[in-house]
């Protein structure tokens, strides 16, 4: 009898640990809450996992715009260390109100104006006029809409949204760093947002 409890003991033990590793890689990605929106730990892009670097909240006045969260490689806090990474990086825009896409598209390219200088801005005219395109075929972005902008290496810039690709793929690491910096660089949107971007924040 004591063979027998013993084995049902160690059968039950067994299960348990099979259950509880079976339990753990079902788990999904751990997730921070930003602004009301759930946010993954960590993203799979180009066959490589990106982790979460940093994310906050775009205000406008006193109105809550969108949650923003920026996917590397590796957890950076500098700029000049950010833009140097290899690899894939994300962009990730949750909306938390509707606007247009006038709206969006004229932040964009104001952004891009205020954080680059007038040599980049000649420089990358050609990219930012196929970029800024691109909200032309999006008649406007709803709270709860989700807008990706995705570096691919040796492939481009990707914009999707709710998982749709929108516009055309844009080349040039060059472009993809100059709309890092309309809220990392050295003048951003937001300095307070830059600094939750750049996992800067106690």
């Amino acid at each position: 009898m004591q063979i027998r409890t013993s084995r049902l003991g160690r059968s039950l033990a067994a299960a348990c640990l099979c259950a509880g590793l079976c339990a753990a890689l079902e788990q999904p990605a751990l997730a921070v809450e930003v602004g009301g929106v759930r946010l993954d730990d960590t993203v799979q892009l180009a066959s490589r996992e990106l982790k979460l670097n940093g994310a906050g909240v775009r205000y406008k006045v006193i109105f809550k715009v969108y949650t923003i969260a920026l996917y590397l490689p590796e957890k950076k806090t500098q700029l000049t260390d950010i833009l140097a990474l290899p690899g894939p990086r994300r962009l990730e825009i949750v909306m938390l109100r509707d606007i247009t896409s006038d709206e969006l598209g004229q932040a964009f390219m104001q952004g891009l104006k205020r954080s680059s200088d007038q040599a980049d801005r000649t420089r990358l005219l050609s990219q930012t006029m196929q970029f800024g395109a691109m909200f032309e075929t999006v008649p406007g972005l709803k709270k709860g809409d989700i807008l990706t902008v995705d570096w691919l290496p040796e492939e481009g810039t990707l914009c999707k949204l709710n998982g749709k690709q929108v516009g055309d793929m844009v080349p040039d690491l060059a472009f993809y760093n100059a709309l890092l910096k309309i809220w990392i660089g050295a003048h951003p949107a937001d300095t307070v947002l830059r600094a939750h971007l750049l996992g800067d924040v106690a």
